[in-house]
């Protein structure tokens, strides 16, 4: 499968900003089961790129000059659905059992994951799809009731979330269980347009059979409708744009997602 991606992100701001700095994660790489067919980034600032700790293709982007906007645009075609499994570990695979501050599992948390833990020898692997159900079932998909900032065993508590959060529920029981688990952003393409959208889901070892993701939010193992962006231990490592900025006053970002498949496009404003 073809798809074509832009991604627009737009910041507005009601004073001028004297300094912006920051990172973009918006590059994405062959491999994985994907193909990079063109890719490009237009800002109106300075990019200067980087491969960050986690393999990523990454960009900081400097404005030094007073500003009360930045446009920042990617977009590019990626061929999806190849026959590839991962196995590239830039990092030793043990770093991936750390557990951050987004990704911690608390008791209840870790209850739950120890459901699981008789499963462990398994070589089938599909108790793993199991967990990401129950997860899906325990913390249903639900808008505005969570933020970047959620941690796992709030979002848990709490009983719902959007993406993000399931992946770092999924992430904090893989890494209490002791198997190496990390994030990755990326897009989701959908027939009818209805999840065409900026997104995130996990990614855990299988051993032999490389890196395995897992869509929990949609219930499923990763395919050729998914994108991939970048990875890291969380979504502070593999978030698409962050950064600081030097006055501004108040900040009013807009975000813009294209993706297209043999001429059907839908957009999605976030």
């Amino acid at each position: 499968m073809n798809l074509d991606i832009e991604h627009r992100t737009r910041y507005t701001y009601s004073d001028k900003a004297s300094y912006t700095i920051q990172q973009l994660r918006l590059t994405p790489q062959d491999g994985c089961g994907q193909r990079v067919k063109r890719w490009e980034i237009r800002v109106n600032g300075n990019l200067q790129r980087f491969v960050d700790a986690h393999g990523n293709i990454a960009h900081t982007l400097v404005i030094d000059m007073p500003h009360d906007e930045i446009h920042i645009v990617a977009s590019g075609q990626v061929e999806t659905g190849l026959d590839e499994s991962s196995q590239d570990n830039r990092l030793p695979l043990p770093v991936y059992l750390r557990q951050t501050a987004l990704t911690q599992a608390d008791a209840a948390l870790g209850q739950f994951a120890d459901r699981y833990r008789g499963y462990l020898q398994d070589t089938s692997k599909l108790w793993l799809e199991d967990m990401m159900h129950a997860i899906l079932k325990k913390v249903p998909y639900s808008r505005g009731q969570t933020s970047v900032a959620t941690t796992a065993a709030a979002a848990f508590a709490h009983g719902g979330g959007v993406c993000q959060d399931h992946a770092h529920i999924y992430l904090a029981c893989c890494r209490h269980l002791g198997i190496p688990a990390r994030y990755v952003s990326g897009y989701l393409f959908t027939e009818d347009g209805s999840l065409m959208e900026s997104h995130a889901w996990a990614e855990v070892w299988l051993g032999e059979q490389g890196w395995c993701g897992l869509d929990v939010s949609n219930g499923m193992r990763t395919n050729g409708v998914h994108v991939r962006l970048a990875a890291g231990f969380d979504y502070r490592d593999a978030c698409p744009v962050s950064g600081v900025r030097a006055g501004g006053g108040l900040e009013t970002m807009g975000v813009g997602v294209l993706v297209n498949q043999s001429g059907q496009a839908e957009q999605i404003q976030q």
